[in-house]
Formats: C-alpha cells, sequence, structure tokens
C-alpha cells in the first residue's frame, strides 16, 4: 500500500504510520484476544472495531485469538458466541487462534526461563507469597524458594506437570526484582497448577500459564506488530517487554494501551454482567437490556450502528465516559435510514364510522422511502443517500381502533387531534368529524362515533387500526438495567427496567423477522423478539437528547 496516501486517526494510528515508513516492520499484523467465559460486550466492540479497522486500513491482518488458558471459567459456548458477533459486526478475522493453540511452547519458554536461572518454582502457600510481594510503599521479600538450583527447579517444575501436586502447591515465578517499584516485576507467577478439564485440550495438562506470561508469547509466535490493550495493562507492559527479552523471540511485538469505553447508564464489566446473568436479573446473556452484543442484538441494534458508534467515539489515553445518548442517536440514525414504518396503537379504544356500510372496504397503499430528511452516519445507499423504497397495502373498514390519547372529550388549548364535534385526518386516508362517544360506568371512553367527510384540512392526524384484522402485540418497553448513581451495581439495579405492554397492530406487523429494527408511528423504533417472537422490544426513542446537548 502507498503509506503517504494514509492518514493516522490516533495516537496508536501516528505509531504504525511511522513504524511503516520508517521501515521497522514490513506489514501490520494486529490481533483481538477476549477471553472465551462470557459474551462480548459494547466494551470489547471498541475493541474490536478498533483492532479490525486499523490492520484494514493500513492493508494488514488481525486476528481472532481466544485467550483460554482458565479452564474454570471458559468454555467452546463463549467461543462460538464470539466469533459470531465478531462476524455480525461486518469483520473477518484473518485466523482464528487459541492461547491453547500455544501449550507447549509456552511450557518450554517455560523450562527455558528456568535453566537461564531466571524462574523457580516457588512453594509458598498463596498467603505466604501475598504477604512477601510487599506493598506499593514497601519492597518484597525473597521467597526461601527463590535461590534453588536450576537441576532442582526443573525437577519440581517436572512434578507439577505430572498431577502429583495439587492446586496451590506450587507454583513457577519469574525471577526479576523484588524491590521494584511495579509490583507486577516482584517475581510475578506464570505458571499454576490446575486440575480442571480444557474445553479443548480436555486432561491433557494441569499447569496452565498466566496471562502476562502467555500474552506477550501468543503475540510472538502469531507475529503480532502492535498489541493493543487496554489502559489497566500499562503498568503490565515491563512483565510483557522482559517475556519478550528473555524466551529468545527475534520478531518482537510491542504492547500499547488505550482507554477503555465508559457509557453512562451502562455497565462493561463482564464480572457484573455474569453476576446479572448468575443470579437472575436477567434472562441471559442475551437479555435485551444487557449491553452484550447478542443483548443489544435481541433488542434489534442494527450491527452498523454499533460501528458507527464505536468509530466516532474513537480512541483515547485517559479514561472517560461517553453519553449513552450518542450511541442511541447512531442507532437512530441507523434506524431511520432502514426501518419499514407501520401504525400501532398501545391503548386501544373502538372507533366506528357510522356513516359508511358495514361491508366497506378499502385497501390503501402506503409507499415510504426516498431522500434522507436528516444526515446519517450509515446510510444504505452513499452515492443517491436514499432509503429503501416499502409499498404495503393496509385494510380500512367502518370499525378502528386509535389511540385513547388521540380523543379527548374535554380538550385543553393547542390540542390538535380529535374532540367532539372536530375534525382529524386518518393517517394515509379521509377525514372524520367525531359525532360521539360512550363512556362506561368511570367515564372512561370506550367508544368513539366519526362520519367520513368531504373536509380536505384538519390540524390533527391519527394513526388507526382495522379492528377485524389487527395482530395483538406485546412491547417490553426496556430503560437502563443499571441508572448511574452512588453505591454498588447490584443495589442499583433497576427492576423496572422492562415493562411489558400491549397493543394493537397493523396485520403486516406480523410477518416482520426476528430482529428486524421497526417504526411504530409516533412511538419509536422496535423489534421482534428472538426469544418470544409475539413481542417487540423497545431498541431507541424518536427523538434524540444528544444532538441538543452536542451544541451546549
Amino acid at each position: 500500500m502507498d503509506i503517504e496516501k494514509t492518514t493516522p486517526m490516533n495516537f496508536i494510528e501516528d505509531v504504525i504510520y511511522d513504524d511503516l515508513k520508517s521501515g521497522r516492520i514490513k506489514n501490520v499484523a494486529m490481533r483481538f484476544p477476549p477471553e472465551p467465559n462470557g459474551r462480548l460486550h459494547i466494551g470489547h466492540a471498541k475493541a474490536a472495531c478498533f483492532n479490525f479497522t486499523t490492520a484494514q486500513k493500513f492493508g494488514g491482518k488481525c486476528n481472532l485469538r481466544f485467550d483460554d488458558t482458565n479452564p474454570v471459567k471458559e468454555d467452546a459456548d463463549f467461543c462460538d458466541q464470539i466469533l459470531y458477533d465478531i462476524r455480525w459486526l461486518g469483520f473477518e478475522p484473518a485466523g482464528v487462534y487459541y492461547a491453547s493453540d500455544y501449550f507447549e511452547y509456552m511450557r518450554d519458554c517455560a523450562v527455558l526461563l528456568i535453566k537461564k536461572g531466571l524462574a523457580y518454582v516457588d512453594d509458598c502457600t498463596p498467603e505466604q507469597i501475598r504477604l512477601l510481594r510487599g506493598t506499593l510503599t514497601e519492597a518484597g521479600k525473597e521467597s526461601p524458594s527463590r535461590n534453588r538450583s536450576v537441576k532442582d527447579n526443573l525437577a519440581l517444575f517436572d512434578r507439577m506437570q505430572s498431577g502429583k501436586v495439587p492446586d496451590g502447591g506450587m507454583v513457577l515465578r519469574a525471577k526479576i526484582d523484588m524491590a521494584s517499584p511495579n509490583m507486577n516485576m516482584r517475581d510475578p507467577v506464570i505458571y499454576r497448577v490446575l486440575h480442571a478439564p480444557h474445553h479443548r485440550t480436555g486432561d491433557k495438562w494441569c499447569v496452565y500459564p498466566m496471562y502476562d506470561f502467555a500474552h506477550p508469547l501468543e503475540d510472538a509466535v502469531e507475529k503480532i506488530t502492535h498489541s493493543c490493550c487496554s489502559l489497566e495493562f500499562e503498568d503490565h507492559r515491563p512483565l510483557y517487554d522482559w517475556v519478550v527479552n528473555n524466551c529468545d523471540i527475534k520478531d518482537k511485538p510491542h504492547q500499547y494501551e488505550f482507554a477503555r469505553l465508559g457509557i453512562t447508564d451502562t455497565v462493561v464489566s463482564k464480572r457484573y454482567l455474569k453476576q446479572f446473568v448468575d443470579e437472575g436479573f436477567v434472562d441471559g446473556w442475551d437479555d435485551p437490556r444487557m449491553p452484550t452484543l447478542s443483548g443489544l442484538r435481541r433488542r434489534g441494534v442494527p450491527a452498523h450502528a454499533i460501528v458507527a458508534f464505536c468509530n466516532e467515539v474513537g480512541l483515547a489515553k485517559s479514561v472517560s465516559t461517553v453519553d449513552a445518548a450518542q450511541l442511541n442517536d447512531c442507532i437512530r440514525d441507523e434506524l431511520n435510514a432502514t426501518a419499514k414504518r407501520y401504525m400501532v396503537v398501545p391503548d386501544p379504544v373502538e372507533l366506528d364510522i357510522v356513516n359508511l356500510d358495514s361491508d366497506y372496504e378499502q385497501f390503501i397503499e402506503v409507499t415510504e422511502g426516498g431522500e434522507y430528511s436528516v444526515p446519517h452516519r450509515t446510510p444504505v445507499d452513499p452515492e443517491t443517500r436514499s432509503t429503501p423504497v416499502v409499498t404495503r397495502k393496509i385494510r380500512l373498514t367502518p370499525r378502528l381502533y386509535v389511540n385513547r390519547e388521540d380523543f379527548m372529550a374535554d380538550p385543553p388549548k393547542g390540542y390538535h387531534r380529535l374532540v367532539p364535534d372536530g375534525l382529524a385526518r386518518l393517517k394515509n386516508s379521509f377525514i372524520v368529524r367525531c359525532v360521539g362517544f360512550d363512556t362506561d360506568a368511570d367515564g372512561k371512553v370506550v367508544k368513539i362515533r366519526c362520519e367520513k367527510t368531504d373536509e380536505v384540512k384538519a390540524k390533527g392526524v391519527i394513526q388507526w387500526i382495522d379492528r377485524d384484522t389487527a395482530a395483538d402485540i406485546k412491547i417490553n418497553y426496556l430503560s437502563a438495567l443499571v441508572p448511574d448513581g452512588e453505591g454498588d451495581f447490584i443495589d442499583r439495579v433497576n427492576r423496572d427496567s422492562l415493562r411489558v405492554g400491549t397493543a394493537k397492530a397493523e396485520s403486516g406487523v406480523s410477518a416482520l423477522q426476528v430482529g428486524e429494527g421497526v417504526q411504530f408511528f409516533r412511538i419509536g423504533y422496535f423489534a421482534r423478539d428472538a426469544k418470544n417472537e409475539d413481542s417487540f422490544n423497545s431498541v431507541v426513542e424518536l427523538k434524540s437528547s444528544y444532538a441538543v446537548k452536542s451544541k451546549q
């Protein structure tokens, strides 16, 4: 590629640009390395989008690598779901790899460090090791095991691998500097004994590498040029470099850090998300209130909207929190460009057109689509900037449902919908005049009577549903599962984050596919739920709150 025609957009792209231009590297190689102990969430999406799009921008490759070094928490189902999510976002990995692919190589590197006198087996208890590490203000103390001979350490490491050592009985530690101001460099554990079957290797191994040891070795094997991770690993970079420099690695990878994605009213911690699942606060990892990609997908959020959001947010060196309204704005833009429109009545009341014959029937052809009325981040057709044109027919008879809020017997000033002796247009059809209404014993309106008129002007337009063919649907009104605030996440869980209502809808709503975004006029954007197909999840409201804030 012609590097001169590429414009860096962030500090890591600046590094990549300089590395290519100087000749330090010839080709860019990156990776996205999730641990398969849960499903990807919106924060992972930012990292995935950055790694895959940056590699593509510079003509390089990006691998998907599963960091499966802890068999107790990981399984194959999570791997399958993660790969599905990555492809759903629109990315195809150059290769799909597993840390477990390299277990023998990692073990050989550990043996090499022992032979160099740079690693030793420690049989102190975990509590003793913790106490000997010292504190942020006090240097650590050397373990009694630190000065064992190479021969003894090799024999003990073989014993660890033989299955004769119980969990926690021994660990292999790197021999670095117990007085280092960086706690990660105080003889960190690089291997531990763990008698647990692995989802890929079964019972072959009973020792497993720690992440800080495995990560640089995986990058080295795959010849990763720019290993990008979140900011909390910045203090781990000296250990990353130590492993690379002491394991006789020729093509040395480099680690770079960027800030994690924080979003208002959103928990992006896999530990807490797992707790929500395990304790039944949600009905699974794909609950539409969850910020997981599977949850967002079930809710009805388009993949393009997530990618657009991640690209907008960009990369930063310092931690910040993005307004959730910005994500909603991206979702709204995408759905405004692609969603079909249907009339839906959440609080129905009967309306009869009394001057039409009882067998009157009209099929109204409705055509939607055309030029955008507002700019969009992800246009369906970038050249014509036009939405898809959709034509459908809706049935109108004298027997309709209308929304209760579209009629008032005693309206306030400025109310422009249907009122006694007033006019209103039935959306996409003719104008009617209210000639009467019925109420129940509590004064609640139960039926409205209207006449078709020849009037051509009416201030109000109301939506309606044919009573004979109306579809009964449920609507899942979703709000933030854990709103921002003080205290523990669990204490702040919003028990009313899912409210279920019913509605009458056009019959065509029944043909919508699972996950297909649709606009219900004057209500919002919705999508059919994957687990309850008679239910529609609220995706995003019609109006943006982010655009107003961004201009302040």
